[in-house]
Formats: structure tokens, sequence, C-alpha cells
């Protein structure tokens, strides 16, 4: 058996190993074999006797646990079984805080302890209550802004109307005896950076990854930041095609809004606010990339997110405020949900993927159109071609020739360059049998 997240292989027992221990208690348990190589093979520890004898004390005073050590003899020499129960409250190795992360042991230090402490105390970071500030700190509009936005999303009784604010938040959980927790301040306060200094977001438009063209920054409590970025986006960032239903104005623009709104709400609810860095928003001729600071418990992978339609694990108290006014579904639903309005509009899906300490979405826009194959330096017929294996899912190179009304050695080299020097189609089949796809679906790299 390989080593994992509850197995760990020691040929020989050194006390650094009692940092091991430490993590595997702050996790979720697990069993060290001394005398074993690192492919669980046994090999025989020669003081075992000896170790029977100190391990049981040394684990005990240093680490103020009691761990099962078991002595196994076999043909192949003896091993120590050393096991772990994982700990309610925190364990810590000469002062030094250790976990278990997959198979790997992590020091935990700075916001990361601070975390681990409050969840081993059953609270989370936005749970924690903060002094010297009072109901009549915070922003009455945007209470006003919570209780129509509830009402509208059936998640609130028209009672709340007439709710006091001390009542709404007491409602919503977000205080803690005389004090407000930290959900609070985040989601009412009108200048919440006053107390978390990275609470904002920041975009940019980007020629490419090197070339920044302008930016902007939104301050302001959480709803504000909601608001005020969805606007800049779409009034500024992102562009709208327009078209008319007789006398009507119709707007489309290149992204759907609901999808990127519902990215950037969970961006939001789900941020963990001891990082260092704003949520960040980069837009780019093709592409939106929305990214927020956070980990994905230890083990999970995107999939994992998806197939347990659970919300990241950050700010429950701040993600309940958010679903009560309809701004979230649980991230799972939220994603079926952006990929569904991406599909309707004729888009890729989004990727999403966790990368840098923290979760992106990626929307990426149709770029097969017209005005964008003309500013890559493609010709008419090339144009023409691309949208029609668009359209088509493939073209031949008599259809080429057919809906250029060219020749077919015309055909074959606009083909070639559109294979070999713009890398937009992809060449399949030989012979009288070959025909061209667009690449990677019809939506580019």
């Amino acid at each position: 058996m390989a080593e994992s997240q509850n197995i760990e292989y020691k040929k020989i027992w050194k006390d650094e190993y009692l940092k091991w221990i430490c993590g595997f208690a702050n996790a979720q348990g697990g069993t060290i074999f001394i005398g074993k190589d690192d492919n669980g093979n046994v090999i025989g520890v020669k003081n075992a006797k000896t170790l029977m004898e100190e391990l049981p004390n040394k684990i005990t005073t240093v680490l103020g646990i009691v761990a099962e050590v078991n002595l196994h003899k076999t043909e192949q020499g003896d091993y120590i079984e050393i096991i772990v129960e994982p700990q309610l409250n925190p364990v810590s190795c000469k002062g030094e805080y250790h976990y278990r992360s997959g198979s790997t042991k992590q020091e935990l230090k700075g916001a990361a302890l601070d975390n681990f402490l409050l969840k081993k105390q059953g609270k989370n970071w936005d749970g924690v209550p903060v002094p010297n500030v009072s109901v009549a700190d915070l922003k009455s509009e945007t209470f006003d802004f919570f209780r129509k936005k509830g009402i509208k999303s059936n998640r609130l009784d028209e009672e709340a109307l007439n709710d006091t604010n001390e009542l709404l938040l007491a409602n919503l959980n977000l205080t803690e005896g005389n004090y407000l927790k930290r959900a609070a301040i985040l989601l009412f306060h009108p200048n919440p950076e006053k107390y978390v200094t990275n609470a904002y977001v920041k975009i940019g438009y980007f020629e490419n990854d090197y070339d920044l063209r302008y930016q902007d920054e939104v301050h302001g409590n959480l709803f504000e930041q909601v608001e005020k970025t969805m606007d800049l986006l779409f009034t500024k960032y992102i562009k709208a095609m327009i078209s008319y239903d007789g006398i009507y104005r119709i707007e489309t623009f290149e992204y759907p809004k609901e999808a990127v709104r519902e990215a950037l709400h969970n961006a939001i609810a789900h941020k963990d606010y001891t990082g260092a860095t704003p949520i960040q928003i980069s837009v780019y001729k093709d592409k939106i990339m929305i990214w927020n600071y956070g980990e994905l418990p230890a083990n999970w992978t995107i999939d994992t997110l998806q197939k347990k339609h659970s919300s990241l694990p950050h700010n429950p108290d701040i993600s309940n405020a958010f679903f009560r006014i309809g701004y979230i579904e649980a991230w799972g639903r939220g994603i079926g949900k952006m990929n569904s309005q991406c599909a309707a509009a004729g888009l890729p899906q989004p990727q999403y993927y966790y990368e840098s300490s923290g979760f992106w979405v990626v929307f990426r826009k149709d770029v097969f159109n017209e005005e964008d194959l003309q500013a890559k330096g493609l010709n008419p017929r090339q144009i023409k071609a691309v949208l029609y294996a668009k359209e088509n899912g493939k073209i031949t190179n008599s259809e080429y020739q057919k809906i250029n009304e060219t020749s077919e050695r015309t055909a074959l080299r606009d083909l070639n360059e559109l294979c070999n020097k713009y890398g937009l189609f992809n060449k399949i089949g030989k012979q009288k049998n070959t025909y061209y796809t667009l690449l990677n679906g019809g939506y580019g790299g």
C-alpha cells in the first residue's frame, strides 16, 4: 500500500517525526509505520524494544496526546505501528502547528494558522465578533437594498420590511452577543476596508498578458461591490451588439450577463478574506478571467466541487446572506447555471480551475465572427469558410470552391493557410476524403 493522506512509512525513527504525528492529530488522523520502506515493504527496525518503551512517553510529553503504539513481528523483521486519532483541540509540537494535507505535512503559519485555530473552536473567519462597531455604524441604504432583493427573490417575507436592522442582523446570524460579526461589517459597513484591508474588486483590461491598458477598483461593502462591478463591466469593459425589433432597441452582450454575475457573486461570497489580494477580474479581447483567493478542501478537485453541489469552504455567514437575496445557489448548481447560459448564447462552456492559491472562472468569447477574423488577417474567402465550418461542423475543398466560386488550387492554398498560418483549421483524412474542422470545437485555443 502506498503512502496516502492517512499513511506514512519511515525506515527508522527520528524525533522530528513527532511533527508528522502532530499533523495527523490536527487533520483526520492516520498511521505511521516505523521499519517500512517508501513502498510499504517491511525492512525491520533494530531498536524496536527500546522504541516501544520511549515512543508513548515522547508523544504524550511533547504533543500532549495519547497514541496507540503497536509492535509487529514478521519474518522480514519487526516494525512499529503508531495509530493517531484526530483531536478535537489543536495540537502543537514545541510551539509549532502541523497539518496533514494529502500525502504531505505542512506547518501552519499566519492566516492559515488563524483559520485552523478558529475551526477547531467551531468558528469561521467571517463569524468572529468585532469590537467597537455598532449597528449605527452600518449603512442604512444597504439594509433597504437587502430587504427589497430578498423579498423579490422570495427568500424573505414581506414582514422583513418592518424588521429593525438589529433584528435583521440577528435573523441572519450576524451577531454574537452585543458584537457584530466580521460578515456583518463586510456586508453592511460603508467602508469595510477599515477592518479588512483587501476587501475590494480590481478590474483590468489587457491587450495581452503583459500589456494593461486601463483598470478600475471597486470599493464599498460587498453588495455595493457586486452592483458597481457589474455596472462597470457591462458599460466599460464588455461590448454590446445593437439590433432593433421594430422600434425597440436590443442589446446583445458578448457574454451572458447572468453567467458573469453568478461567477462574481460566488467569487465575492466564497473568497478567503485573510489573503492579501483583492478579487481580480482580467478582461481580454477574447475572454474574461475572474479570480478569488481561497483553497479547496484537502483532496478535492473541481470535479469534486461540482459533484458535491457544495460551496467553497469559506464565509458561511456571508454566503447565507447572499443566498437570502438570490445572489447565489449552491456552488455546484451555480456552475451548471453558468454552463447552460453560455451554451444558450452559443459560447464555449466556462473553464473552472484552481491555481496560484485561488479559484478561476474563465469565460471565452466566440472569436469566430467576421470582425475578429478580419483583424486576424483572413481574406474574405477564408472568413466565409470559417463561418461555414462553424455552422456545419466541417468543410471540404470542393465545398470551399463552391461557396467562394474559386479554383481547387486557390482553395487548397487558402485552406493550408487556415491550418498552418492562422492555426484555425485541423486537417483530417487524406486525398479525396480530406476535410477541415475548426480547432477546439470551433472556439480556438
